[in-house]
C-alpha cells in the first residue's frame, strides 16, 4: 500500500470507527424528515404524476444527506488535525498534492455514498422506488459527493478554527442544500424564487438524482448534468490550486 492509499485508508477508517454517528445518524436524520413530510403532506402535494409524495421526497433527503456528509467528512479532518496540530506528520511525508486531494475527496465520496445509500435502502421500506435512469443516479450521487468533498477540503483550508468551519456550514452549505427542492417542485415557487433556485448547483443535483429514478425532472437531465459537470471541475481547479501552493499548511 503505497502513501495515498494508506492516507486514503486512514481517513474512510476515521468516519467508519465511528460508524452509529458518521453512518446511522445522518440516515435517522433523513428518515424522520421523511416520515413527517410524508405523513403530513401525502394527501396534499402532487408533484409528478404516478410518483406519491413520499417517493418524490427520497432522492432529495438521500442527495442531501450525501451532500451534507462528504462536505462534514473532508473538512471536519482537515480542521481537526490543524487545530490538533498532527497535521504536520503528514506534511512530513513525500505525498504530493495530487496525492492529498484523491485521499481527502476519496474518504468523503464514499462516505457521501454510503450515507445515501443508506437512506435509500431504509426508505424502501416505506415507499416503493424505481430506477428509471440508473447511471444518472451513479453520475449524480458520485458527482455531488466529490464537488462537496472537494468544497469541504478547501473549508478546512480556509478555516483556522471550529467556530468558521461551522459558520461556512450553517450560512452556505445548509441553506443551499435546504433551497434545492428537496421538499418540493421548484415549479411551485414564484418566478423570483424559481430564478434563484436557478442559480443553486445543489438544485441540480437533486434534480438530476430525481430523474435518474422517475425519469422526470424540473429541467433537462443534460442541462442538470453539464451545470453539475462544470462546478465540480471548477471547485476541483480551485482546491488542487491551493493545495499546490500550500494554503494556510505550509506557512
Amino acid at each position: 500500500m503505497n502513501g495515498w492509499q494508506t492516507l486514503l485508508y486512514k481517513e474512510i477508517l476515521r468516519f467508519w470507527k465511528v460508524a452509529f454517528q458518521t453512518i446511522a445518524g445522518p440516515v435517522l436524520t433523513a428518515m424522520l424528515y421523511l416520515l413527517i413530510f410524508g405523513h403530513a403532506l401525502e394527501d396534499h402535494v402532487k408533484v409528478y404524476n404516478q410518483v406519491s409524495y413520499t417517493a418524490f421526497l427520497v432522492p432529495g433527503l438521500a442527495m442531501m444527506s450525501l451532500l451534507q456528509n462528504a462536505f462534514a467528512n473532508s473538512s471536519s479532518s482537515l480542521i481537526m488535525s490543524k487545530v490538533m496540530g498532527n497535521l504536520v506528520f503528514i506534511l512530513l511525508t513525500p505525498l504530493s498534492y495530487w496525492h492529498w486531494f484523491v485521499a481527502y475527496v476519496g474518504a468523503a465520496v464514499v462516505r457521501g455514498l454510503v450515507v445515501g445509500f443508506g437512506v435509500y435502502l431504509v426508505a424502501a421500506f416505506f415507499t416503493p422506488i424505481g430506477f428509471a435512469q440508473p447511471l444518472f443516479i451513479f453520475l449524480f450521487a458520485f458527482m455531488g459527493a466529490a464537488m462537496m468533498g472537494t468544497l469541504g477540503l478547501i473549508a478546512g483550508l480556509w478555516a483556522e478554527k471550529f467556530d468558521q468551519l461551522a459558520a461556512f456550514q450553517n450560512f452556505v452549505i445548509m441553506p443551499m442544500t435546504f433551497l434545492s427542492g428537496v421538499f418540493y417542485s421548484i415549479h411551485s415557487l414564484p418566478p423570483f424564487w424559481q430564478l434563484v433556485s436557478h442559480c443553486n448547483p445543489f438544485f441540480y443535483m437533486i434534480d438530476g438524482l430525481r430523474y435518474g429514478f422517475f425519469g422526470v425532472s424540473d429541467v433537462s437531465p443534460w442541462l442538470s448534468l453539464t451545470v453539475v459537470g462544470g462546478t465540480m471541475l471548477l471547485v476541483f481547479a480551485i482546491a488542487l490550486h491551493l493545495l499546490r501552493t500550500g494554503y494556510k499548511v505550509r506557512s
